[in-house]
């Protein structure tokens, strides 16, 4: 029997309705929705079940709401007894991920990641900064066009690796601009800019990241119970003092999500179980290795479907 890992989604997966069928099926997931709600000071699960989608877009509002989704499916998974080996995340699914791993307690979670949102909206002036999806180039050759811009005076650079042929840049409006041009003269296949509020995993965050900082000192954050796969590193986090420390540079360093999931195929993982909204990071496994079992679960349905496959 192969290992399993739990995968958590990040910011981009939330819809307007997500997580209001499960609210009423289950108390303990309505208590989740209510500890959400209670720790914030305003209803995030009416943002959640009834939007309007330009309020759940906010980044504030996204991160809280993508993580309050993933631990109330990780609530259903509970009388399944189905537990991970590995867990990861990605971005702000990051934080997902150490809830599970019993890290950090879901309450200061979701005030952490709403504090995030709001520092990376207000680390840059909206529209200072952009992002850009490269489809069809590789990083070796994609850095160097990042490191040629940045070092004109225009900063950009790697932000997420995601799977092979796939990596968003950051930085400034400019430098975006002018990196996503020498892409496509160089031979990337497509250059896609992004609907973000800001320059998300760039140097540019990092006012963000000393800010996040001063909150998460306040946190308790205990030592992993299995190990965690960091985005930063692409390797395993188990100790609350590196976990404290990654999740600060994850704010302004390359979230290293291809690499991440190499090293859970590397250890065994045959099995990616995506806990949330959404199946983007399902797609993105499948593009690293195609001969691995993935699910995505957001809902009861979902999850039979998983475990009926699982069991088979």
């Amino acid at each position: 029997m192969g290992k399993i890992a739990f995968i958590f989604p990040g910011q981009g997966s939330q819809y307007v309705g997500m997580g209001q069928d499960m609210n009423n099926e289950k108390e303990e997931i309505k208590q989740i929705f209510e500890k959400a709600d209670s720790r914030l000071g305003y209803s995030l699960s009416d943002i959640m079940f009834c939007g309007p989608e330009e309020t759940l877009k906010r980044t504030e509002h996204t991160q809280p709401a993508l993580l309050t989704m993933s631990v109330a499916v990780l609530e259903l998974l509970k009388s399944y007894e189905i537990t991970p080996d590995f867990v990861a995340g990605h971005s702000l699914g990051e934080y997902s991920a150490l809830v599970a791993a019993g890290a950090l307690q879901f309450e200061d979670a979701v005030y952490t990641v709403r504090q995030r949102g709001l520092f990376m909206e207000e680390a840059v002036p909206f529209g200072e900064g952009a992002m850009a999806a490269v489809l069809g180039m590789e990083s070796e050759n994609l850095a160097v066009i990042t490191e040629e811009v940045t070092a004109g005076g225009n900063l950009v650079q790697l932000a997420n690796l995601n799977c092979p042929g796939q990596i968003v840049i950051s930085g400034t409006a400019k430098g975006v601009e002018m990196a996503s041009e020498k892409a496509k003269e160089a031979g990337a296949k497509r250059v896609i800019p992004l609907s973000v509020s800001g320059p998300f995993h760039s140097a540019l965050m990092k006012p963000a990241a000393n800010r996040l900082k001063e909150v998460l000192e306040t946190i308790a954050i205990e030592d992993a119970s299995v190990p965690v796969i960091a985005n930063v590193t692409a390797q395993e986090v188990r100790s609350a003092a590196d976990i404290r420390e990654k999740l600060v540079e994850q704010v302004y360093s390359p979230v290293q999500w291809e690499n991440s999931v190499r090293t859970m195929l590397e250890q065994g993982v045959d099995t990616f179980i995506e806990i949330g909204a959404g199946n983007v990071l399902s797609g993105l496994v499948k593009k690293v290795q195609r001969r691995v079992n993935v699910h995505a679960i957001s809902n009861q349905e979902s999850l039979q479907k998983a475990v009926e496959a699982m069991k088979g």
